[in-house]
C-alpha cells in the first residue's frame, strides 16, 4: 500500500483513539469524584475549581469538564453562578451485609415513612407461591408501599407474606413500622437470612408515577426472599429504587 494511502488511514484511526483516551479519562475521573461526593469529601458541598481538580488528579481541563458533564446528567451536581459546581443529588447507602428494613437502614440520613398504597389478601402466583412454600392460588398478603427519605420518594415495595403471618400485618401500623419488626413480633422469632437479586430495570409507567421520575428512567430492582431463623421464608420483596437517591453497598470476604 502506498505510504499516502497509510497515512489517509491511519490519521483517522488516530484521531478516534485520542477522543477514546480522553473520553476514558473523563469516566475514569467521574468515577473518582463520584466516590468523593458519596463519601462527602466535599466541604459544604461544593467541589473544588476546574483547575484545582485537573492538577490533583493530573488531567486536563477538558477532561474535567467532560467528567462533570457526566455527573451532571447523573444529577449528582449542578454548576451554580457564583459558587461553583455543588452537589444536589445525595445517594444514600443501602448496606447489602445486614438482613435491615428500610427504616434501620438508613435512620443515620433521616425519618423514612411508609404510604401504604394498597394492602388485603390476593390468590399466590406461581411464582410467589413456590418462592413462599405456600400451594398454588393460595391467599398471601399483599401490600404495596410507597417509601420515603425525608419527604422524597426513594423507592416503590410490593411485598407477599403468607396469609397466616399476614393477617396479623392487616390491623398493624404499617405507615410507620418496619415490616420485619412486624413480621418478627408476630412469629414469635427472629428473621434469620434472606436470598436477594439486583439488578437494574426501566421504570413502567406506574413506577415512574409512584417514585416522581421520567417513565422509562434506570432503577435499581432488590428482589429478596427472607426466612425466619428456623428458615421458613415469610417475606417475598420486589423493591424498586430511585438510582438517583440510593447506593448499595456491602463487605466482603473472600472463602479460603
Amino acid at each position: 500500500m502506498p505510504a499516502e494511502r497509510i497515512r489517509e488511514h491511519t490519521v483517522p484511526v488516530a484521531a478516534a483513539r485520542r477522543r477514546r483516551l480522553r473520553a476514558d479519562g473523563a469516566r475514569l475521573l467521574a468515577d473518582l469524584l463520584r466516590h468523593q461526593v458519596r463519601t462527602g469529601a466535599f466541604p459544604g458541598g461544593v467541589l473544588p475549581y476546574e483547575d484545582t481538580i485537573g492538577t490533583d488528579y493530573r488531567v486536563s481541563r477538558n477532561t474535567v469538564r467532560q467528567a462533570l458533564d457526566l455527573l451532571r446528567g447523573e444529577g449528582i451536581v449542578e454548576r451554580q453562578p457564583g459558587v461553583g459546581t455543588v452537589v444536589v443529588g445525595e445517594r444514600y447507602p443501602h448496606a447489602l451485609d445486614r438482613l435491615q428494613g428500610l427504616a434501620e437502614t438508613l435512620h443515620e440520613h433521616g425519618r423514612v415513612t411508609n404510604e401504604v398504597r394498597t394492602v388485603g389478601p390476593v390468590p399466590a402466583p406461581a411464582p410467589v407461591a413456590r418462592r413462599l412454600g405456600v400451594a398454588e392460588h393460595t391467599d398471601v398478603l399483599y401490600i404495596e408501599r410507597r417509601r420515603l427519605l425525608n419527604g422524597l420518594p426513594l423507592s416503590l415495595d410490593l411485598t407477599y407474606v403468607p396469609m397466616d403471618l399476614g393477617t396479623g400485618l392487616l390491623g398493624a401500623d404499617l405507615e410507620n413500622t418496619d415490616v420485619f419488626r412486624l413480621l418478627e413480633s408476630l412469629a414469635g422469632q427472629p428473621l434469620g437470612s434472606a436470598d436477594i437479586t439486583l439488578e437494574a430495570v426501566n421504570a413502567d409507567a406506574h413506577s415512574a408515577a409512584v417514585l416522581e421520575i421520567p417513565r422509562g428512567s434506570a432503577v435499581l430492582m432488590l428482589e429478596r426472599l427472607t426466612h425466619l431463623a428456623d428458615g421458613r421464608p415469610v417475606d417475598l420483596e420486589f423493591i424498586r429504587f430511585r438510582g438517583d437517591r440510593i447506593s448499595m453497598n456491602a463487605l466482603l470476604h473472600r472463602s479460603c
